[in-house]
């Protein structure tokens, strides 16, 4: 575990990433010496190198999240011992929840790669016991917040919380599925509404919100007085994933870490529904006939004809009509502490180029 410690506490805001580090320790250790299941040998090591395997090696961005945004809303640089330890179990909490989607998300994808290494379902000898490894990380969920939590006045909002979050993750990954489902490509049902939907519910509420609402739960609010503040988060995590989908097709790979497949891939990018608005019936020829298939010439058609439909100088006039609503729409927040929040968000995604 010393070695992730050590990759988390690098960069910037060394002091909350190295007190992360050392909290998924102490949990990791909890879940193995859980009273509730008679472990043996074998399944305590399986369950180990499992945590290990996928709930570390992101960046942790969602969970320290929740460490940056409570010190802001408490108006202060340090945070005393037992307020660090709640707020590090909460940013975990939603590690693991990430560490659950991705898990089964990838069976569901029949993806190759995952951070750099192989999904965990492609590790010898593990295959679909994924499935419920996927299951088990969510209940460990369950678990760290009843240990954790369960004496706190707001016990049950947080559990309310993580089981909202999750729901709507879930249905938009449904709506995800049977829209771009394998097999079945049909461009008739990507639109603008159905791709907004997806985003939001997939995405937005589980990197946007989670994080802040957690923060608003420890800081003793109630999360009822806050729905402006969900509103402008889910349309924050609504603007990434357009980013995300542009930069997928425009982005540097050598600065995004990635070639983007989504041409490839039959997504529904924010990129192929802006197409298929502006495109007259030869260029939607154009799409129906590439759009999806791997072949690099298939791929060149579809880029050009992006190229051709100018969505490169649409997607800026998106970005900066979504930033002037945002921070409109932050600055008409009437606590000083929740805009503080909310633009640290904007600021680490507004241009981003990867």
């Amino acid at each position: 575990m010393a070695a992730a410690a050590v990759a988390l506490s690098n960069g910037s805001g060394g002091d909350s990433k190295a007190e992360f580090a050392e909290i998924y320790s102490r949990l990791k250790e909890e879940m193995l010496e859980d009273p509730a299941f008679e472990f043996t040998d074998e399944s305590l090591q399986w369950i180990d190198r499992m945590l290990d395997y996928n709930v570390l090696g992101g960046k942790c961005n969602r969970g320290l999240s929740v460490i940056d945004s409570y010190k802001t809303l408490k108006g202060v640089d340090v945070l005393r011992k037992e307020e660090t330890f709640l707020a590090c179990t909460l940013g975990w909490c939603i590690e693991w929840l990430q560490a659950y989607f991705l898990v089964l998300d990838d069976i569901m994808d029949n993806s190759q790669t995952r951070r750099g290494q192989p999904c965990w379902f492609r590790v010898p000898q593990v295959g679909l016991i994924a499935v419920n490894d996927g299951i088990i990380l969510r209940n460990h969920i369950s678990r760290i917040l009843q240990r954790h939590f369960r004496g706190k006045p707001y016990y049950v909002d947080l559990i309310d919380l993580f089981n909202e979050v999750e729901f709507k993750t879930a249905s938009g990954q449904l709506l995800d599925l049977i829209t771009t489902h394998e097999g079945e490509k049909d461009l008739t049902k990507y639109n603008l509404n159905v791709h907004r939907r997806i985003v939001q519910y997939k995405t937005a509420y589980y990197s946007f919100y989670l994080p802040v609402a957690c923060a608003l739960l420890l800081s003793g609010e109630n999360l009822d007085n806050f729905g402006d503040v969900k509103n402008i988060l889910v349309e924050m995590g609504t603007y990434f994933q357009v980013q995300d989908d542009y930069l997928d097709c425009f982005g540097d790979p050598e600065s995004i870490g990635k070639i983007g497949t989504d041409i490839e891939d039959y997504k529904c990018s924010w990129l192929v529904v802006q197409a298929l608005e502006l495109a007259d019936e030869s260029q939607k020829g154009i799409l129906l006939e590439n759009y999806g298939k791997s072949e690099p010439e298939s791929v060149a058609k579809v880029k050009d004809l992006y190229k051709e439909l100018d969505l490169e100088t649409a997607f800026h006039k998106y970005e900066r009509e979504s930033y002037n609503k945002l921070i409109a729409d932050i600055e008409a927040q009437p606590s000083k502490a929740v805009q503080k929040v909310l633009m640290s968000f904007l600021e680490k995604i507004y241009k981003r180029q990867k």
